[in-house]
């Protein structure tokens, strides 16, 4: 390893609690190597900097297509930085694994925030599975605790199953909606309704009536599901990214959830259960990798596949003979 490279794994616990961006960026990119030095370092890097963590209100915010995302993200977050805050927005996007990069359009989506002393944008890393990924976001989201940001704003910016990894992420799920909830309805999937700890009707100052008749809809699809908590029922509001209308009551609401869930030991419980998820996470990106870089496995692989194809072998041999192939 030469000089340059040496220098940057060699990371202070100190200057990443003390709040050097360089550092903290450097931090990151040691979580994200795949190399075994750095993860043992990255490891021991983490396991000192634990007691720095935690503290933190940590958001989950996903929405559909069109729905404002980035400029609601970026309204709130610079909000908080006005009130004194320290906010972190990172991304989950397995839709990054196919190219192997990452979302390169994140500081020009959330102009604000990009030049914000006070804010921190970090996109997830490609990592071959969701459960990767959204095991080196959480990484991530404790490096920037330890760092002394206190609200964490998680933001999904691919589909499907990166809605339940943020929401094992985090304290809270905000779903943002459209005005015209007729048709959104028809395609909200049962799932994230259960999730959301609060919907947001973004994009209010459009047709306000329009949008308090959607927040009406949504109120009327949350009383047929079973809250997950029977000390909070999700509120629906409406909200308008682009002039900040409604930005406050729905931190109100952030907060008033938090309190709610410490005072019943709820949020204690939830991180314990997200921290053994975390852990199975890992575990099973590790045996990914064990199966794709095992010399004999790559060998034997393609072979197996092709009996497959051939329906000359089933897929529950040709699995069972894959891990027999690690001696598990």
């Amino acid at each position: 390893m030469t000089g340059g490279s040496s220098r940057k794994t060699d990371i202070r616990p100190d200057a990443v609690a003390g709040g050097d961006r360089a550092m903290l960026a450097r931090a990151i990119t040691l979580m994200e190597s795949r190399r075994p030095d750095h993860r043992a370092k990255a490891r021991e890097l983490l396991q000192s900097l634990m007691p720095r963590t935690g503290k933190a209100v940590r958001v989950g915010i996903t929405g559909v297509p069109g729905v404002g995302k980035s400029t609601a993200i970026d309204a709130l977050g610079s909000m908080l930085t006005a009130r004194g805050h320290k906010v972190a927005v990172l991304a989950v996007d397995p839709t990054s694994t196919r190219s192997g990069g990452a979302i390169l359009g994140d500081k020009t989506r959330m102009a604000k925030l990009a030049v914000d002393p006070n804010a921190f944008i970090r996109p997830s890393p490609s990592s071959g599975t969701l459960g990767g990924v959204a095991a080196k976001t959480r990484e991530t989201m404790l490096l920037c605790e330890a760092a002394g940001f206190d609200v964490i704003l998680v933001e999904t910016v691919g589909v499907g199953q990166s809605e339940t990894a943020v929401a094992d992420l985090t304290d809270f799920f905000l779903v943002l909606m459209l005005p015209g909830a007729g048709d959104e309805l028809q395609g909200i999937k049962k799932g994230i309704l259960e999730l959301a700890d609060m919907i947001a009707v973004n994009k209010a100052d459009d047709d306000p009536l329009r949008a308090k008749a959607a927040a009406a809809e949504y109120r009327a699809a949350l009383h047929i599901l079973t809250p997950a908590s029977t000390n909070w029922t999700p509120p629906v509001v409406t909200v308008s990214g682009l002039t900040g209308q409604g930005l406050d009551e729905l931190w109100g609401r952030v907060l008033d959830h938090r309190g709610r869930m410490e005072a019943s030991s709820e949020l204690a419980a939830k991180r314990r259960a997200q921290d053994t998820k975390w852990m199975w996470a890992l575990v099973h990106e590790r045996l990914h990798e064990s199966l794709a870089h095992d010399p004999q496995v790559r060998g034997r692989v393609p072979e197996i596949e092709r009996a497959i194809a051939g329906g000359t072998l089933s897929p529950t041999a040709g699995a069972d003979e894959i891990i027999g192939l690690l001696g598990l």
